[in-house]
């Protein structure tokens, strides 16, 4: 029955135990703090000492559950897991041994009086007169054991609580990931032990991996890692787990436990179990993730020992339980839901690369935490943005919270929820342009990659027309909230994606109608002038919506605009192999296409950045023929290569020319190598130009010799360097 909350004596009153946990002490300030901001009254809190009423709000372990004989299975509710029960005109909130009784009122308020938090600056606060409880009898325990999510905004405390997820859950943990270089510094030990690091190759590598069958990198590690747990005794998980590069130990030794148990895990799994032997009151943490995913054949998980299994290679276009791109990845999580019940998901569901940026991955992201859960994932870690904004990052922090929670959730509806919440007016109009790209990806066909770009997808959810229509939506979506400031920029930021998408496509074209580049005559180009008006809106809304990085760990808007700028420099240039058929007896990489078959003779050059407008090859050298269509005489030969060695790019060792009448017989008429450091300080772009005599010839050769493997100092040892260019220029 309503009951008023305008009299001075409200109805209502908030009890708790006599001597209440800090989480049922919260629970009550929160609950009557909200219920303050919805009716205008304040509710006491009493402890369960004071006279009843018939109106209260019962919370935690409270010896009113006798009075009203409530039986609640606590073992049931584990952490967090509550219980929703109206007795009469009392509602009881219980919850498990942390936070379940704070929980418990954060989805009273949520589900049945309709507060939300959509952000950690936004939230919807009905206002009623008075307070109307229907019949509840409500009792979730959640399946997702720990829910840790990876947004900025999703790092704000009272977000946090509200969406039942953990705070950050590996900042909890003494160690995280990718710890073999913290807890055995090759800096420290590999001068004097270099048998304690991976064998590749035959040789110790220091930028490497560890020897896993070394018994004094066994000690070590265990010492420190041991120094550090009593530096941190609070924590209990701590990770042993591979750095984040390739190249695992191939020693005898080593390599005949893999090959025993058919993968790198075999050794891996072997050393984590001793090193949890060592620590029985811990838990241990090891990656599967990229050489080491597989399953081992017999070894398993030593009792206190988490799997932590990363989906940074599947295909974020289709879920990945039906997905035949994701038919590898999915044989892996099956192996090892086998032999372990205790796996931690590490999931990606960003573009690392271009963080604002479209990526319609919102439909997979459900059916994705259902076969994770079906598959003994019960421990989760969401991987977003690191950084502030991002491409729906508030939208996909709200959806993800609420999957964590209950994956069979209603997406559709919490999603409509959100938008109409979020933007007002504009949210029909959003949740239509969400729709159109997504339909658009499905449609094509396309894969989805977290490592992709915006200038790709360009006959695919990216197209010309489509790109079209979705500005046509954002004017209308700006237009329905013209009004209101507040809820207009946030608009504009979800239009951003769109922009920038807009001006990576331009500096893929290059020149043409949505290119950069205009002509001006006698082979000169200029720069289209409403480009450079298009990035200026561009970061200047960034920078408004405090976008802090365009890709992970670098490019704020501020040097996007200087590295677009930069490359506007570098105008097309007109040669006698513009638009000429090239020949890529060495294949390019599809990681890396630029323009495809025309990337080298375009006349498209590329910027000081290696993701757009070069053309990868990855451990291999590079043979290119181009035909000039007719004998001409030839002044000179040139070609650009760049080196970003923390990327694993290297300049090529020589770079040879060769040329032909026929195509059948070369001969070489140029070969020339280069002085610079594979280090950092050189990294850059560096011609390699050949003057020739003016001879006649209709083909041009070009022949690269890439160092194939990364060298021993670098983090990626042993791995498949690469080799990048973006032009041949025939004068």
């Amino acid at each position: 029955m309503p009951a008023s909350t305008s009299s001075q004596t409200p109805p209502y009153q908030i009890v708790i135990p006599q001597a209440p946990t800090t989480a049922e002490k919260r629970a009550a300030e929160e609950l009557e703090r909200c219920l303050h901001e919805i009716t205008g009254a304040h509710f006491p809190i009493v402890d369960d000492a004071a006279p009843a009423r018939d109106h209260e709000f019962v919370l935690g372990r409270n010896a009113r559950l006798r009075e009203l004989d409530v039986r609640v299975p606590f073992d049931r509710l584990k952490e967090d897991g509550f219980i929703l029960k109206t007795v009469g005109d009392r509602l009881v909130i219980v919850g498990g041994s942390e936070k379940g009784v704070l929980y418990g009122v954060y989805t009273f308020l949520e589900d049945y009086l309709g507060r939300r938090k959509y952000s950690s600056k936004a939230a919807k606060i009905p206002k009623r007169e008075s307070l109307v409880l229907p019949e509840i009898d409500d009792m979730q325990v959640p399946v997702v054991k720990s829910r840790d999510l990876y947004y900025l905004d999703a790092w704000d405390p009272a977000f946090t609580d509200w969406h039942k997820l953990d705070s950050n859950m590996h900042n909890e943990w003494g160690l995280w990931v990718h710890t073999f270089g913290a807890l055995v510094p090759p800096d420290k030990y590999f001068k004097d032990h270099p048998e304690y690091f991976a064998e590749i190759g035959g040789h110790r590598v220091a930028g490497g991996q560890l020897c896993l069958t070394n018994p004094g990198a066994f000690r070590v590690l265990v010492e420190n890692l041991r120094k550090r747990m009593d530096e941190k005794p609070e924590a209990k998980v701590w990770s042993v787990s591979q750095n984040d590069i390739a190249g695992y130990c191939t020693c005898p030794d080593c390599r005949a436990i893999d090959e025993r148990e058919g993968a790198p895990m075999g050794s891996l799994l072997t050393f984590v179990n001793k090193v949890a032997a060592e620590f029985p009151d811990k838990i241990i943490s090891t990656l599967a993730y990229q050489y080491s995913r597989s399953a081992p054949k017999t070894v398993r998980p030593a009792d206190g020992v988490i799997i932590v299994l990363c989906s940074i290679e599947c295909n974020r276009s289709r879920p990945i339980a039906t997905d035949p791109l994701s038919e590898s990845f999915r044989k892996d999580v099956e192996d090892w839901a086998k032999i372990c019940e205790n796996i931690l998901i590490w999931d990606y569901v960003i573009q690392f690369k271009n963080l604002v940026s479209p990526f319609p991955n919102l439909r997979v992201l459900q059916p994705n935490m259902q076969y994770f859960v079906k598959n003994n994932c019960v421990h989760m870690f969401k991987q977003g943005n690191r950084d502030s904004g991002g491409e729906f990052a508030e939208l996909r922090a709200y959806l993800l919270a609420k999957l964590l929670w209950d994956p069979n959730a209603d997406v559709d509806a919490l999603m409509d929820d959100f938008l109409g919440g979020y933007y007002g007016a504009a949210g029909p109009l959003i949740r239509e342009y969400v729709d159109l790209m997504h339909d658009a990806l499905e449609e094509s066909g396309e894969s989805l990659e977290i490592f992709g770009n915006p200038a790709s997808p360009i006959d695919g959810y990216l197209s010309p027309s489509l790109m079209k229509r979705y500005n046509a939506l954002f004017d209308e979506a700006e237009k329905a909230v013209a009004g209101e400031p507040d809820v207009l920029e946030r608009v504009r930021a979800a239009r951003l994606p769109i922009q920038y998408a807009a001006l990576e496509q331009a500096k893929r074209a290059g020149t043409g109608d949505r290119g950069v580049f205009a002509p001006r005559g006698k082979g000169q180009w200029t720069v289209r002038p409403e480009i450079v008006a298009q990035l200026g809106a561009f970061v200047e809304r960034c920078n408004k919506a405090k976008i802090s990085r365009l890709s992970e760990w670098h490019t704020t808007p501020d040097e996007y605009r200087e590295k677009y700028l930069q490359f506007l420099e570098r105008k097309p240039v007109s040669h006698l192999a513009l638009g000429k058929r090239a020949t890529f007896v060495t294949p390019y990489s599809p990681k890396y296409p630029a323009c495809g078959d025309t990337g080298l003779t375009n006349g498209i050059r590329g910027g000081d950045s290696f993701e757009l407008n070069w053309v990868g090859f990855e451990g291999s050298d590079v043979e290119i023929v181009v035909d000039l269509e007719r004998l001409v005489p030839i002044r000179s030969v040139r070609m650009d290569f760049i080196q970003a060695s923390d990327f694993w790019i290297f300049l090529p060792k020589r770079v040879s020319y060769f040329v032909s009448g026929d195509g059948e017989s070369f001969r070489r008429v140029a070969e020339i190598g280069h002085d610079a450091p594979e280090t950092r300080d050189a990294d850059g772009v560096r011609t390699f130009a050949a003057e020739l005599d003016g001879a006649q010839a209709r083909y041009v050769r070009v022949h690269a010799v890439n160092r194939k493997t990364c060298p021993e100092w670098h983090v990626g040892a042993g791995g498949s360097c690469w080799l990048f260019t973006d032009e041949i220029i025939v004068e």
